[in-house]
């Protein structure tokens, strides 16, 4: 369990250390504007991680009055798609941001080739022959300074013949790369001769074939910034190991002086934030797709009936720090309903199995019209019609027939208010020959109308359907696609898939009174006394499908 948010809308809140860092920096005059940027790799959707992010660079951009760009990682075309380049824009815009550029590092493609030669001839870039393998072996440990490559002390002008030839597409893939000459002794890793540019004789969804070479991202992203004088570049606190050499880059190539800053990631407890491990999930058809509603990128959560302003509300709740932190996803889930039980629509929906209530006392044919609150938020609001006959269905665990004592549902000779309607009584149970209940012979009381006969209490109440006009749906009743609470940190003998729930995906049936399928309202709906569902892109008029987004309620409390 996640530890309790206190709420602190009483009370002002507390800078993060972002917004302290842009009030100084403006308060110095260091910056005369903010100006953030969004920079996903389009090999993938974006996922609950990123919607952080997002929130946050856009956020703080917003606050203080400046923009955000949107810029592309586009430099390994291997695994890049203008599939994702669209999604990812989509997922943005649903989000509520907009951006003040449209980049691509690709973009930037000549001006970096540009600063890799410059640094070839200043002496501080190689073109190394070695493999993968013998750089690693040669790269050293923390506590062992590196080995030189054999090709490190190559002059000036047959480095820059031989990486205009890697550019001209005359040696194969893996065959040469190009490292910055820094110091293989370094304490710090990455100063260890970073690689600059591969060979990947590969099609770029936007460059075509004009390269085979690439830029790595250490090599790309701090200059991408400096091109777009990026003022404060935020990324996720794995990133910090890279920053110095961000800076190195930035003060030897003597460009805009943009500055990185991390955050710690999101984690939430049984989920994974893994492009790597969603695109298999999805390639091995363990999920029906990106957008299947158990997964967490943005475009699944939305298919399941999260809204925008309750990812908001989360990334707000959760706050920005620097240390790494396992969220319960029952705060996420509480923003949601906290959104929704403001917003949507109420309808009533019988659950699978129900059971048959026949009203003995009705007449026959006769059918009642109620109009009842969309919202009872807003009693004073929109209705819907509801149609109330002799023949109704009511959930199975809505009756029982050796109930306890402070069982307030209906039973024998008991008496429950049938939703907006009547008091009704049962007055006898039908059991088919293995013994199963199937219809209660029950009497309702005509003076119970809600505002129109003497007002008496009984203290249940509980949902139904008009059978004969009852609207049959297929739901989806999701669950937590994995068993495991912190999917970051499972057993090394183990593989992640080990843990998929093979209840996270359940279908059963509902039936549900006339007006829901006449909702456009566009979010989430309360089944009444069930939970939140949402109408699926599988409907059709014959077989409307609903996904289950969340129950009404669960233990977890925000004060």
């Amino acid at each position: 369990m996640a530890e309790e948010i206190k709420n602190t809308a009483e009370e002002p809140r507390k800078l993060n250390f972002l917004e302290e860092i842009i009030e100084d920096d403006l308060k110095s005059g260091k910056v005369s504007s903010v100006l953030t940027r969004f920079p996903p790799e389009p090999n993938g959707y974006l996922h609950l991680g990123h919607a952080k992010s997002l929130c946050i660079n856009f956020g703080l951009a917003q606050k203080y009055g400046g923009l955000t760009n949107l810029r592309y990682d586009d430099t390994n075309p291997t695994k890049e798609d203008t599939e994702y380049v669209d999604a990812i824009k989509e997922d943005i815009k649903w989000l509520g941001f907009e951006w003040a550029k449209e980049c691509y590092a690709s973009d930037y493609f000549d001006q970096l080739y540009e600063w890799a030669e410059d640094l070839i001839k200043r002496g501080l870039a190689y073109v190394d022959d070695q493999t993968q393998d013998q750089m690693r072996e040669n790269r050293g440990t923390v506590d062992k300074p590196g080995t030189d490559s054999p090709w490190r002390n190559r002059s000036v002008e047959e480095n820059l013949q031989i990486f205009r030839d890697m550019k001209a597409g005359k040696y194969a893939d893996g065959e040469k790369v190009l490292r910055a000459k820094i110091d293989m002794a370094s304490p710090n890793m990455m100063f260890r001769d970073p690689i600059l540019y591969r060979i990947k004789h590969a099609h770029h969804h936007r460059t075509g074939d004009k390269w085979c070479i690439y830029p790595m991202y250490d090599f790309t992203h701090g200059q991408c910034d400096s091109i777009e004088h990026i003022t404060h570049s935020i990324c996720t606190l794995e990133f910090d190991v890279h920053r110095p050499l961000y800076d190195w880059f930035i003060k030897t190539l003597d460009i805009y002086p943009s500055h990185q800053y991390e955050f710690a990631r999101l984690n939430l407890t049984y989920t994974l934030m893994s492009k790597r491990k969603l695109l298999e999930l999805v390639q091995k058809g363990l999920v029906s797709g990106w957008d299947d509603p158990r997964m967490p990128t943005l475009c699944g959560v939305r298919r399941r009936g999260y809204t925008a302003n309750a990812l908001k509300m989360f990334c707000d709740k959760i706050g920005v720090t620097k240390h790494d932190q396992l969220m319960d996803i029952q705060v996420l889930e509480w923003c949601v309903r906290q959104d929704l039980n403001a917003r949507s629509n109420r309808y009533m929906v019988v659950s699978d199995d129900p059971i048959k209530v026949t009203l003995t006392n009705w007449e026959e044919g006769k059918v009642e019209w109620f109009d009842c609150p969309l919202n009872p938020a807003d009693p004073e609001g929109a209705k819907r019609r509801v149609p109330f006959t002799g023949e109704l269905l009511i959930d199975r665990a809505d009756f029982m027939e050796d109930a306890p004592k402070k069982f307030f549902r209906l039973k024998p000779e008991g008496e429950v208010r049938l939703k907006y309607t009547y008091i009704i009584k049962c007055n006898e149970v039908v059991k088919d020959e293995n013994g199963k209940v199937v219809e209660l012979k029950c009497t309702y009381d005509p003076s119970t109308r809600p505002g129109g006969g003497e007002w008496r209490s009984v203290k249940g109440t509980i949902h139904w359907v008009s059978t004969a006009y009852a609207k049959e749906l297929e739901l989806r009743l999701y669950d937590r696609l994995f068993t495991e609470a912190d999917m970051n940190n499972i057993p090394e003998d183990k593989d992640y898939k080990d843990f998929l729930n093979p209840q996270s995906l359940v279908i059963a049936k509902g039936y549900a009174e006339p007006a829901l399928l006449e909702d456009e309202s566009g979010i989430a709906v309360q089944f009444e006394r069930t939970g939140y569902f949402v109408k699926d892109k599988d409907s059709t008029l014959e077989k409307p499908v609903f996904n289950k987004t969340t129950a009404l309620k669960d233990s977890f409390k925000i004060d």
